[in-house]
């Protein structure tokens, strides 16, 4: 792997870099999961980069991106959180639903979802976790049946990511009633206000409205909206899976600049904090960097015809116990002080280092939880017989 960039991608990174500092709000946005407010407010500046064509840059340019490749897509992330853009509100759909229905999607169907996604008119939520199915995704019982050219859903999803406020979901659903585990599984695409969904917002521990279950009763959805053929829903799910566990979702850049404001705070209160949060501090910022250099290595071999494979799940569970570990150090550095919420008027920037925390603790749940990445690196990395 070449660490140096090409002037090509110097200049990429010139023109991101002159066009966010033009463009990004000078105040933070409220939050999305606050309020329908703040959930607009991020779909407003959703379309403000697609009219620059920023939604996602790797997607081709009639549907609404740039066509450019990995490492730009990379570059493009560390010129966006370094100024402090928001956060995207349309995660689910542009770095986990695009790029499985870019590749599993019928050109009609990447014509219907695909530009409405990249430039925020439909948000995404994600709708695979049930009650009796959280991490264990084989043992969803939601139903669809087959009627004419529509499909029939039945049944109930949760921990929901946007789906308070988000217009469409792509759920897993059992099209076989007979089938068992991963077999006879289909994912298909549903509007959340469709006759005979009901959504229930799940507050957080923040009191945050960024979860939902969602009811369905006998909601039905043109067969248009299956992507794939009907019983591969597992396969295309687990594609969308190494997207979220391995590359998109939780982009280098998001840790090293969380890094570096753990540094600058470090340097800020070295003198009050015990000798052992130095070591903590550094090691946060090397598992940063390695974590970076991973990804370019992953990206480069994507780049080159590769896929991503179980090792997905190493970069899931590292990204994940690291964000949980820079928090800690942070909180331990502003010692009572860290118990201030954003929102207290006294917090500053202090409260979002707690918030972060809150946050940081659903890493090792979502994208499958931990333990069940460590029995997939166990077995189909490993080569290790099942216990």
């Amino acid at each position: 792997m070449d660490l140096d960039y090409t002037d090509e991608q110097q200049a990429f990174r010139q023109e991101v870099r002159s066009w966010l500092e033009k463009h990004v709000p000078s105040k933070p946005l409220p939050s999305f999961d606050a309020s329908r407010e703040g959930f607009e407010a991020h779909r407003a500046w959703e379309r403000v980069l697609a009219e620059g064509r920023w939604g996602m840059v790797t997607w081709p340019e009639s549907y609404g991106g740039r066509g450019l490749d990995l490492i730009q897509w990379l570059i493009f992330e560390e010129e966006y959180y370094r100024a402090g853009a928001p956060l995207r509100v349309n995660q689910n759909g542009i770095f986990l639903l695009g790029p499985t229905l870019m590749e599993y999607g019928t050109e009609e169907q990447k014509a219907r979802f695909l530009t409405s996604m990249a430039s925020g008119d439909e948000i995404w939520a994600q709708a695979w976790s049930e009650p009796q199915a959280g991490s264990d995704l084989a043992s969803v019982r939601a139903s669809a049946v087959l009627e004419g050219d529509e499909y029939v859903l039945k049944g109930h999803k949760i921990w929901s990511s946007r789906a308070v406020f988000a217009d469409w979901a792509f759920g897993l659903f059992r099209t076989d009633p007979a089938s068992q585990r991963h077999k006879g599984l289909s994912l298909i695409f549903f509007p959340l206000n469709a006759p005979g969904v009901r959504v229930q917002a799940i507050p957080q521990i923040d009191g945050e409205t960024g979860f939902a279950e969602i009811f369905l009763d006998d909601v039905r959805v043109s067969a248009f909206n299956r992507l794939g053929g009907e019983g591969e829903g597992w396969n295309i799910c687990m594609a969308t899976a190494g997207f979220e566990r391995g590359l998109m979702l939780r982009s280098p850049a998001r840790f090293q600049v969380a890094a570096r404001k753990l540094v600058e705070l470090y340097k800020a209160h070295e003198a009050e904090v015990e000798p052992t949060v130095r070591t903590a501090v550094l090691q946060s910022w090397m598992d940063a960097e390695a974590y970076a250099l991973s990804i370019y290595a992953t990206a480069s071999r994507l780049a080159a015809g590769g896929h991503i494979g179980a090792e997905a799940s190493t970069n899931k569970i590292f990204w994940s116990e690291m964000d949980i570990a820079m928090h800690k150090a942070a909180l331990s550095i502003l010692g009572a002080r860290a118990e201030l919420l954003r929102t207290a008027p006294e917090a500053g920037d202090i409260g979002r280092w707690l918030d972060g925390y809150f946050f940081s603790l659903a890493g090792p749940i979502y994208a499958g939880s931990n333990e069940i990445q460590r029995n997939i690196i166990a077995e189909r990395m490993l080569g290790l017989p099942r216990a």
